[in-house]
């Protein structure tokens, strides 16, 4: 199941066929591993890295770090899926360090993310405070590489 998993992870385009050949395993092997797999949810969902900026459509990413009170007898998990409800967030992650959670928000405008910071996430009860870092460039996404990857950049060899 693992080998399975990690080329679709890489490429979730590759049909059953195309992963049989590659795994050394029978066609109904594989495509029965995969809806297993569905249906556990082990895969939660199959997903394109799309660069937006092509297309002239700016999306603005922050991230931004919550320092919150965890709360009796459910600890973070309360408040964590409170935040991830949320449409704005499309990533959250409890984490070690200063904050608790870290959170990726996206919107239109800074000032989308800013409305959202300062009117739906600081005003939670639990929320003791907030930093938002908003992303400038994204070069790398889910394996990958944005502007500038497609060559390999080699310096000339000389005598």
């Amino acid at each position: 199941m693992k080998q399975i998993l990690e080329i679709l992870e890489s490429n979730a385009r590759l049909g059953v066929e195309q992963i049989s050949t590659m795994t050394n395993m029978p066609a109904t092997e594989v495509e029965k591993t995969i809806r297993q797999a569905e249906k556990s949810r082990t895969i939660l969902r199959y997903k394109t890295v799309i660069n937006w900026s092509k297309l002239g459509e700016e999306r603005v990413q922050a991230l931004v770090e919550v320092k919150v009170t965890p709360q009796r007898d459910v600890g973070f998990d309360a408040i964590a899926e409170r935040i991830y409800r949320f449409p704005q967030v499309h990533s959250a992650y409890l984490v070690s360090g200063t904050y608790d959670l870290a959170i990726l928000v996206v919107g239109r405008t800074m000032q989308e993310i800013a409305a959202f910071v300062a009117e739906k996430l600081a005003p939670l009860e639990t929320v003791q405070g907030t930093v938002t870092h908003f992303l400038l460039k994204r070069y790398k996404e889910d394996g990958e590489i944005f502007e500038g990857g497609e060559e390999i950049k080699r310096l000339p060899v000389t005598p």
